[in-house]
């Protein structure tokens, strides 16, 4: 069997395979007349989540349209995944049972380059951006996807010529968004909202920034009407719903590949792009996921709840995002990186069997976490939590490595341990010093900047911006050695609350990191003793 609409004609099927329940020419068809909805980042998550919600809705009769996809970057996808299989995707969902759903998703209607070099794929979306019909663009394009400057504040050279050059010929991705936009102003300021649904605090905002302030650029170089940003600011023709989204959709699974062909499809194979995008006709997915967003649509939108989509205020997209990155989950799986790094694991579900770091991560989420969650009340705190260690952590389907989740932790730290920390020194009800296993996991992050781990060899750091400059503060510290002097070379590190949102002397928690840290320089195997000492 090979992914095609002439299989799916022929009812073509193999291996458990779940069509779609739907004329998929006729809603292709539909889609090219009078489309309703643009997702920008065509990519892995796009597909096996985005995707998979509106054939949901295709299949349940509340949408009779589907999704025009439209790459911003790695036009790769399109040539290689997309036009070979008539835009079709199968999503492989699994639980940490290993049991196995397959279905064929078809809601994806076209798959287009957006970049004026690609001149018929532009003006087909020109002409979409000019259509009434158009309710809602959405994003996944990562988080860098959005910015506009490089560290020293400068515009991104591409940045940087768009603004020179106007919405004519745009280069960089906000910049092809922000120049379709303009199109979409011309053509009478049709109501319209720009989603980003990309796992960062505040999309929307950062999206909107970026395009908002390219069209400045142009209207101060008379490049475009003042009135164009007047429009994009107008919050009843233009919105940027804020977003939280929670699904792990990783790299397409070898595994997953030899099972696919062993049940009879054909052509599975995984592709790396020159831009190292890996991608397959298939995506391995995991079966949890929640998706919140703000219910601010001026052109309408589908019903998305039906499709079990949370639709909500402001409010409740912040709290669910904080609960999730601040208590049940991120603290979880960056605790994991470190000592996985540390211990020697390489994917995150081998972790999960360890005892040890296992109730580190229940103690972390049940005892320290939960006290100061902020709960969103659409989805239950504890039993997120339980979920996340009990059938997430554990998928074996879902090779996620401690080594990716490593990367960037000094830019994680404020907001994955800093904000309970915090919360509980503001908390009169509260003693932070009764904190102890995310004191644990700090220690076992300063003990994993000295970049050896429990068996005495070298590693890698994953990169961190910081890498440089941290380690330096521990440069000259081997195991085995006893130091007196411990706390004064780490106050550099412990009082920076950049780092902590506090300054861990000044509201008590520097010494137990510095009394941790002590015991896992002891020699070889003391990471592993000290991790045992205290969760045990």
């Amino acid at each position: 069997m090979n992914l095609s609409i002439c299989e799916l004609k022929n009812n073509n099927k193999r291996g458990n395979i779940k069509l779609p329940l739907f004329d998929v020419e006729e809603i292709i068809k539909a889609t090219n007349q009078n489309p309703v909805w643009v997702h920008f980042g065509a990519g892995n998550i796009f597909r096996g989540y985005i995707a998979a919600i509106a054939q949901d809705l295709i299949e349940r009769g509340e949408l009779d349209r589907g999704i025009i996809a439209a790459e911003l970057y790695d036009y790769e996808i399109i040539d290689r995944i997309y036009k070979p299989y008539d835009n079709l995707c199968l999503v492989v969902t699994s639980d940490a049972k290993g049991n196995l759903e397959k279905k064929i998703v078809a809601s994806i209607t076209e798959g287009l380059k957006c970049d004026k070099s690609f001149e018929a794929d532009w003006q087909r979306l020109c002409r979409i951006f000019e259509n009434s019909s158009l309710q809602l663009v959405t994003f996944t394009i990562t988080e860098k996807g959005y910015n506009l400057f490089d560290l020293k504040g400068d515009y991104l050279p591409e940045v940087k010529e768009d603004i020179e050059n106007g919405p004519q010929r745009p280069k960089s991705s906000m910049g092809k968004v922000a120049a379709l936009a303009y199109v979409r102003y011309k053509s009478d300021k049709k109501p319209i909202a720009y989603v980003s649904l990309d796992n960062c605090s505040k999309n929307g905002e950062k999206l909107q920034s970026s395009i908002v302030q390219i069209a400045k650029e142009w209207a101060k170089r008379g490049l475009v009407e003042e009135d164009f940003v007047e429009y994009l600011n107008n919050n009843s023709l233009v919105s940027f719903p804020w977003s939280m989204i929670d699904k792990i959709v990783p790299r397409p699974s070898k595994r997953i590949k030899e099972l696919l062909e062993k049940d009879g499809l054909e052509n599975m194979d995984i592709i790396c792009t020159l831009k190292n995008t890996y991608i397959a006709p298939f995506v391995n997915t995991e079966k949890a996921q929640y998706l919140v967003i703000e219910d601010r649509f001026p052109n309408g939108r589908p019903p998305l709840e039906k499709a079990g989509v949370f639709m909500t205020d402001r409010k409740t997209v912040e709290d669910s995002e904080r609960m999730k990155v601040q208590t049940c989950l991120n603290p979880l799986h960056t605790a994991l990186a470190i000592f996985g790094c540390l211990l020697g694991y390489k994917t995150i579900y081998e972790e999960v069997k360890d005892e040890h770091l296992r109730r580190l991560i229940e103690k972390i989420g049940y005892e320290e976490g939960l006290k100061v969650v902020v709960d969103p009340k659409i989805i239950n705190p504890r039993e997120y939590i339980r979920e996340v260690i009990e059938e997430r952590f554990p998928n074996p389907y879902i090779p996620d490595t401690p080594q990716r989740i490593a990367t960037d932790t000094s830019q994680k730290m404020p907001i994955r341990f800093g904000e309970t920390i915090k919360a509980y020194a503001e908390n009169s009800d509260l003693d932070v010093r009764s904190l102890k296993y995310i004191p644990l996991v700090i220690a076992g992050w300063l003990r994993y900047l000295m970049c050896i781990d429990d068996e005495g060899r070298a590693f890698e750091p994953s990169p961190d911006p910081l890498m440089h400059e941290l380690k330096k503060h521990l440069e000259g510290i081997e195991l085995g050695k006893e130091y007196e002097n411990l706390e004064k070379r780490l106050k550099p590190i412990l009082t920076n609350e950049v780092i902590f949102r506090v300054d861990l002397f000044k509201v008590g928690l520097a010494k137990k990191v510095v009394e941790y840290f002590k015991e896992m320089i002891q020699g070889i195997g003391a990471v592993r003793r000290t991790l045992q000492k205290y969760v045990s």
